[in-house]
This record gives structure tokens, C-alpha cells and sequence, in this order.
């Protein structure tokens, strides 16, 4: 088994059957950190004695820290190589797991959320870096939608693992399952070759650093990518605070159902992913990605619209969701593509940052939630519609659309 590991990593990334698929799998990190305990919550808010308000402070303190351990680990692997800053982050983010398993309230619980994501969050953020280490722009925003197709069954199989595990056990055992998850991870980055060569390494050095983020901070076309797609990601994350909530106690959805609605989003996002892949590679990223953004704030307005009108009930509003949740896949990976494109030299740094600025607004837009919390959807569908119109706002200021240049014919 070691040999043919071995011939794997030996041979180019682009070449290998098996890259995106580990890609994949290493990605996977944040929704089976998250979608895995959601329809959990509520017992775990009974059995702890905590309000919703609290039990969601577990999900923004995974965001919290899935976002600002980003940043560690985008610096280590500029200078030390992918591979082995991912296997540092999967230890302790099985570390973290245990943790979650054996505590006793909801203030320990988050923070043992935290140690998790500041683990889990090395697989996503070095994946990016992996493929613009590999890639060219328009290749790369076509592969990490071919990527998301990969890990599309992650967001659809984690919710309903936990629900049937609540069947026969009790929450504390889904952590158990996603400590089991990190094994697997482990064996998809043996697979994996290293993909930032020594010469290309940069220093760890405070200053080098600070003239890093400084460059990315003042880089307006960056500064689109990353702060647009960031405010999209508020909105989704507030669809996964929100939703156990409003589908389980508001509709009284059974916990081992909630899975099947969360997973009928992420179909949706596989198709539109599918079909970006494609168009990508013919209009380029910055064409999909406008028309993603559009797209995406119109559908927010209408998710506001009908729970103030109170269209459909439960499937009037599992249809407005699954509208928007389909169409950011026109939109998180053309902004990563071409937040990448001009920092070949530190696309773990640029990684991180975007990555940091994603996952701390989904940190701010559960706690949102949670605090507006009124028994109704409206919270959360204002959160999301919110989002969508200032990332939409972001990119017409912020990115000008690059004309695609054609060949000649003949």
C-alpha cells in the first residue's frame, strides 16, 4: 500500500485520477464539521440547559475559529509545504473532537468547538492553495467547481449521519463520528504530493508577513474577491445556524428528517457547480461570477418577501432557500480563482485571508441570528437577503470584469 502511494505522489497532480478526489475529501472539513451535529442542536440545548441563542454560540465559535486559524496555517505553508501543516491541523482537530464528546455545558462545548475548527480549517484553506499551486486561473476556478462536486455529498451525507445517529444514540456520539472522519482525511493526504516546491518558499519573518497582508489589503480587485464572496458566505452560514431551528421547532420537522431538506440545498449547489465548471472555461470567472452575484441577491429579496408574506409555508420557504443556496455555486469558486490569481508566490497567505474573512462573517451572521431570534424565519432570511445585496454591491465597486481575449481563426 505504501508503494502505491508512493506512484501516486510521484506522479503530476493534473495527471492523477485521485487529486481532486483527496482535494475533495480534504475540503469536506467544514461541512462535516458543521452539518454533521445540526440536527442535534436542540437536544444538545435540552440536555446542556442552554437558549438557542447559546447552543448557536457553538456553531459561530467553530466559524470563529475556522476562519482565524486560516491564517496560521496559509503562513505555514508558504513556508514549510502543504502536507504537513493539513496532517498538523487534522490532529488537532481530532483533539477537538474528543473534547466536544466529554464536555459537560454549553461554554466548554464551545470552546472545544473552536480547537476543532482551528484544526479542521487547515484542509480547505491548503486545498486552494494546492490547486493555484497547480492550475492557472480559469483551470483553477473549472477544477474547484469539479472539487465541490467531489465533496457535494459531504453537506448531503453529514446531516443525515447525524440524525440517524440521535435514532439510537445521543449527540455526544456525532462527534465520534467526525473524530472517525479525520482518520479517513489522514489517509486521503498520504495520497496527496507536495505541490509548493522549496523555491518558491517565503519567510515566516513578522515583517514579511505584514508586507504580505499589506499587499492583499490594499489590492482592490483582491479586496472584491475576498470581502464580496465573504458576505455571501454570511448568508449561507446563516441559513446553517437558523435552519435546525426553524425546520425542527417552527415546522416541526423530526430531527432524522432535517437531513433530506438540508441535502436537497446542496443538490442544487452540485448542479450549478456542474454547469459553472463548463461555462467557466468559456466566458471566464469574472462573467460567472457577476452573473452569480445578480442572480443570488435576487433570490435573497425573494426569500425576505416570502416569509414577511408568508408564501407556501415550509416548502414556500424551502424553495426560496434552495434557490439561493444553488446559486452561490456560481459565485465561491470563480471569487477564490481570481482572489488567487496575482499572488502565485503566497497563495497560502491569499487563501487564508479570503478564507478568514468568509468564515468570520458566517461567525457574525449565526450570532445574528441567535440574537434576533423570535420564533419566526425571518431573522435568518433577513440575514441571508442582507448578505447577498452587499456582495453584489461589493463586486460592481469593487471588480471590473476582464474581457476574455479570442484567438484568431485558423
Amino acid at each position: 500500500m505504501l508503494a502505491r502511494l508512493a506512484a501516486v505522489r510521484s506522479r503530476s497532480p493534473a495527471e492523477s485520477p485521485f487529486f481532486i478526489a483527496a482535494l475533495g475529501v480534504l475540503m469536506s472539513f467544514g461541512p462535516m464539521g458543521t452539518d454533521m451535529y445540526l440536527p442535534g442542536m436542540p437536544a444538545i440545548g435540552r440536555e446542556l440547559h442552554a437558549a438557542q441563542d447559546e447552543v448557536q454560540w457553538t456553531l459561530s465559535a467553530f466559524f470563529l475559529g475556522f476562519g482565524v486559524g486560516q491564517l496560521l496555517w496559509g503562513a505555514l505553508s508558504d513556508r514549510f509545504g502543504r502536507r504537513i501543516p493539513v496532517a498538523t491541523g487534522i490532529l488537532l482537530y481530532a483533539v477537538g473532537c474528543v473534547g466536544c464528546s466529554l464536555t459537560v455545558d454549553v461554554g466548554h462545548l464551545a470552546a472545544w468547538r473552536f480547537v476543532q475548527a482551528v484544526g479542521a480549517c487547515a484542509g480547505p484553506v491548503l486545498v486552494r492553495a494546492m490547486i493555484r499551486d497547480v492550475f492557472e486561473r480559469d483551470r483553477a476556478a473549472s477544477v474547484l467547481s469539479m472539487m465541490m462536486l467531489v465533496m457535494g455529498a459531504a453537506p448531503i451525507i453529514a446531516p443525515l449521519i447525524g440524525g440517524q445517529i440521535l435514532i439510537w444514540a445521543n449527540w455526544r456520539w456525532i462527534f465520534g463520528a467526525q473524530a472517525a472522519f479525520g482518520l479517513i482525511a489522514m489517509l486521503a493526504l498520504a495520497s496527496l504530493p507536495e505541490t509548493h516546491p522549496e523555491t518558491r518558499r517565503t519567510s515566516l519573518r513578522p515583517m514579511v508577513l505584514a508586507e504580505s497582508y499589506r499587499k492583499l489589503l490594499t489590492d482592490r480587485r483582491y479586496l472584491g474577491y475576498a470581502l464580496g464572496s465573504s458576505f455571501l458566505y454570511a448568508g449561507m452560514f446563516a441559513f446553517i445556524s437558523g435552519s435546525p431551528f426553524v425546520y425542527i421547532e417552527l415546522f416541526g420537522v423530526r430531527p432524522e428528517n432535517y437531513g433530506f431538506l438540508f441535502g436537497l440545498n446542496i443538490v442544487g449547489m452540485i448542479i450549478v457547480n456542474t454547469l459553472n465548471s463548463r461555462a467557466v472555461m468559456r466566458f471566464g470567472s469574472d462573467v460567472m461570477l457577476r452573473i452569480g452575484v445578480w442572480l443570488s441577491a435576487a433570490s435573497g429579496i425573494l426569500l425576505v418577501t416570502c416569509v414577511l408574506a408568508g408564501w407556501g409555508g415550509l416548502w414556500g420557504l424551502v424553495g426560496c432557500l434552495f434557490l439561493f443556496m444553488s446559486l452561490t455555486g456560481f459565485c465561491f469558486a470563480n471569487s477564490m480563482a481570481g482572489a488567487l490569481q496575482s499572488f502565485p508566490q503566497m497563495a497560502g497567505t491569499a487563501s487564508a485571508l479570503a478564507g478568514m474573512l468568509q468564515f468570520s462573517s458566517g461567525a457574525v451572521s449565526g450570532w445574528m441570528v441567535g440574537l434576533m431570534a423570535d420564533g419566526t424565519a425571518l431573522p435568518m432570511a433577513g440575514v441571508i437577503g442582507g448578505g447577498a445585496l452587499v456582495g453584489l454591491a461589493l463586486n460592481l465597486w469593487l471588480v471590473r470584469p476582464v474581457r476574455r481575449r479570442r484567438l484568431p481563426a485558423g
